[in-house]
């Protein structure tokens, strides 16, 4: 993994942004610089098997990424309702299957107010038509998401953000252990089997 400190304080490395909805997952990367974030990918949401989150998962291994940004959704008043809480659970989720692949990444939630719809404007003015900006209208979001957070990061020097912490599961003896969602720890050290075998629905 590529790790090291820039003057000014910058995190130098490969790092994701997501944008969390509730049908598609948008995905973007920036190159070890933090010079610029471009759109990724976009995944369907699952739910029931998290299979969505698993990907996630693989994209950071395989990529050596230092820093995941999940966009969180609040009102023009600051204020977080039902999408912030799903966007934050989701990132909880992150960071529990990424501690079952052990993968020590940091998780931050960062404002992500007017994301999509600076997305929809961008897609807009580069001639793109409407009905194609589903398509990747969630990654370029994702790419908004953090093209802000490390040009927020470069101009502190320091990180910006909620770090997420997952939440801990109840274990044998009422402890602190702390597992993802739907995965007992049988299924926790299969995680990355099965990441390899998995496709996209429609990408067969």
């Amino acid at each position: 993994m590529v790790e090291a400190m820039v003057p000014g304080g910058y995190l130098r490395g490969v790092k994701l942004g997501v944008d969390v909805g509730t049908v598609r997952v948008g995905v973007a990367v920036c190159d070890p610089d933090g010079i610029l974030a471009t759109p990724l990918r976009t995944l369907k949401r699952d739910a029931k098997k998290a299979s969505d989150v698993r990907i996630l998962v693989r994209e950071a291994l395989e990529r050596d990424v230092v820093e995941i940004f999940v966009g969180l959704p609040r009102t023009m008043k600051g204020e977080e309702h039902a999408s912030a809480t799903m966007a934050s659970d989701y990132a909880k989720l992150l960071v529990s299957t990424l501690r079952a692949a052990d993968a020590d990444i940091p998780v931050w939630l960062v404002d992500e107010r007017l994301s999509t719809v600076s997305a929809h404007r961008d897609l807009h003015q580069a001639g793109m038509s409407s009905r194609d900006h589903r398509k990747v209208v969630d990654q370029v979001a994702a790419a908004g998401i953090l093209q802000h957070a490390i040009d927020m990061q470069k101009a502190r020097g320091t990180e910006v953000g909620r770090r997420v912490s997952a939440d801990p599961q109840p274990g044998p003896t009422g402890g602190g252990a702390q597992a993802a969602p739907d995965l007992d720890a049988h299924s926790a050290q299969r995680i990355l089997p099965e990441m390899e075998g998995y496709s996209e629905p429609g990408q067969q």
